[in-house]
């Protein structure tokens, strides 16, 4: 009998958040909707640090699941997370995901919509997305900001499992905050991108990840002695020969870290190191003037930053 191929896949999960106030009057999230669409699955979780400062009071915790493997090439897998105006929430993926293949050539797809109304917070950090080989993906994040909105977003990418040549992977991370843009950046890597693992693109690390932090002047925690609002450190250590980093200053009170490791272990190491506060030559400017957005091409990608 000819062996059946593993049908294709579409799904469209949703997650919604909103304040609400308790019987002594604090703020807690509340999660007004939650709908899973395989292999999508979303469930809530204990509350659990996310990381150093970023654990905001009150927040709701989801953890995102996959219930099938993949994506698998074909497959077209859409989430989209609103943050009420207030509200807190912390997203985490239970594992990485290993994009994979498909049996009919197509490329997989990728779409996630993230919404922060004012003085909500977001914090966003999913496992790595690992390109195996042969594979085909396209991704896209797209984060819309409303002013006062804090947002923590982490993006990982390995290329290819071990001792393995990545498959292709076209990635974009679009950023606006009250509707103008902050920040966006395309990239690809992999076999049918030329140039890829040259010095302007991966310089040969097969670890890539970003951090982005957004932190306005007024953070949502309202306890006694609450926990001062992070930025970005990438401090010096005798170890950083084993990665290259980048911090590039978007606005007075957004800021991206980008990291090139050699793999998965240190990459997020250097992603974590970089929340521990304002490096000494990247203090938070007050006062400045609006942000004009500014746009660099390079060979491999478009970079847009502004407000």
């Amino acid at each position: 009998m000819p062996r059946r191929s593993r049908p294709v896949m579409r799904a469209h999960a949703r997650l919604e958040v909103t304040a609400d106030r308790d019987r002594s009057g604090r703020v807690r999230t509340r999660i007004s909707r939650l709908r899973s669409d395989a292999p999508l699955v979303l469930r809530p979780t204990a509350a659990v640090e996310p990381s150093g400062r970023w654990n905001p009071h009150g927040a709701a915790h989801v953890a995102l699941a996959a219930a099938a493997a993949g994506p698998i090439g074909g497959d077209h897998l859409r989430l989209d997370v609103e943050v009420a105006a207030g509200a807190a929430l912390v997203v985490r993926s239970v594992a990485a995901t290993l994009v994979l293949p498909g049996p009919h050539g197509r490329p997989s797809r990728t779409e996630t919509h993230l919404r922060v109304a004012p003085a909500g917070t977001l914090v966003w950090l999913p496992e790595p997305v690992i390109a195996a080989g042969r594979c085909d993906h396209h991704a896209t994040t797209r984060i819309a900001l409303e002013p006062g909105a804090r947002l923590l977003a982490r993006e990982e990418l390995l290329l290819g499992r071990h001792g393995e040549t990545p498959g292709t992977v076209h990635q974009r991370l679009r950023v606006t905050l009250a509707g103008r843009p902050l920040h966006d950046q395309e990239f690809a890597v992999g076999p049918d991108v030329p140039g890829w693992h040259g010095p302007a693109v991966t310089g040969g690390h097969r670890a890539l990840g970003t951090l982005l932090v957004i932190a306005p002047d007024s953070p949502p925690d309202t306890r006694p002695n609450p926990t001062p609002t992070p930025t970005l450190t990438p401090t010096p250590t005798d170890a950083d020969a084993d990665a290259d980093t980048a911090v590039m200053r978007l606005t007075p009170t957004a800021t991206l870290l980008t990291v090139l490791a050699d793999d998965a272990l240190t990459l997020r190491r250097h992603l974590d190191r970089g929340m521990t506060g304002p490096p000494a030559d990247c203090a938070i400017q007050r006062g400045s003037g609006p942000f004009e957005p500014t746009e660099t091409l390079t060979s491999k990608g478009r970079v847009t930053s502004g407000n």
